[in-house]
């Protein structure tokens, strides 16, 4: 099938050797209800590809049974971690951590239960690597901190477990061009959005995070720098969003001949009509900018 095809939100890719692998949330209602698990795709352009490979179904007694949003694939140690929200009513939304010898799965739980706080609202967690040390960078929602959060917080050599407790990286608000929600309370300044974060770092060596929230244009993608280098910042924010036409939850990838790219999903809206859109990138004075 081609890409225009595949109704996916998060669209997460990893290139392993010739061939692409496309991941993302992928139930057919994601917001509510019963949640199936993970979908994936394999193909070697960036427009064709072979599946759907159903890569995560969640074993007995799995925590949660909602909302599996976001998985990303990475390879760590010599394998293929899978990090991923979840949720169940009456407990946080949260990351766990899955784990597989192959792209493709199944991926199981490295874990009993998740690796975010276990009183946080969490999600769209994602793995950065830094002095050997593993970090998992998580925003913490909006629902509960009003203005949203992005956090470091370094997992254990195995990632089985925090190391460390949560590094406060920004708000959402501190970037110029988010817009709040009046989504809780009408009388209040707003909701402020933040998801989708990911760690890039350019041929000359700047840290940049993309992540996504909501601007005046609608969903969008914006970059933050790290002024240090290092994972803990601290972060300064792009003027402007990197792409403000109505997509978003970002990452960035490198092509098989050495171009970069950045997937997302666009439309942000209505349900079932968004698809996964690939962005050629240039680097451009320590930043990134959509290729003309």
């Amino acid at each position: 099938m081609r890409s225009e095809e595949i109704r996916i939100r998060d669209p997460f890719i990893l290139p392993v050797g010739g061939t692409y692998y496309l991941y993302g949330t992928t139930d057919r209602n994601c917001w509510s209800g019963p949640a199936e698990g993970f979908l994936a795709y394999s193909g070697t352009d960036l427009v064709h590809w072979d599946g759907p490979y159903p890569v995560f179904r969640p074993p007995a007694g799995f925590w949660a049974n909602e909302n599996f949003w976001a998985p990303e694939v990475h390879v760590y140690n010599g394998r293929f971690f899978m990090f991923a929200s979840f949720f169940r009513q009456g407990r946080p939304r949260a990351t766990q951590i899955l784990v597989s010898g192959s792209p493709l799965g199944p991926f199981l739980p490295l874990a009993d239960g998740p690796v975010t706080p276990p009183d946080w609202e969490c999600l769209d967690g994602t793995l950065h690597v830094e002095g050997g040390t593993p970090y998992l960078v998580f925003s913490h929602e909006w629902t509960q901190v009003r203005d949203g959060e992005i956090h470091a917080m370094a997992l254990t050599p195995d990632l089985t477990r925090a190391a460390s407790e949560p590094v406060l990286l920004f708000r959402a608000s501190e970037a110029p061009w988010t817009s709040p929600q009046n989504w809780n309370d009408k009388t209040a300044y707003g909701d402020y959005v933040t998801d989708g974060p990911f760690l890039y770092r350019t041929r000359e060596g700047s840290l940049l995070m993309t992540w996504s929230s909501l601007s005046s244009t609608g969903y969008a993608v914006g970059i933050a720098r790290s002024v240090s280098g290092s994972i803990l910042g601290p972060w300064v924010q792009q003027e402007e969003p990197l792409f403000r036409q109505d997509g978003g939850h970002g990452m960035v990838f490198q092509t098989t001949d050495d171009r970069l790219f950045m997937a997302l999903h666009q439309p942000n809206g209505p349900p079932g009509e968004e698809r996964p859109k690939f962005f050629e990138l240039v680097e451009n004075r320590g930043s990134l900018e959509v290729r003309p």
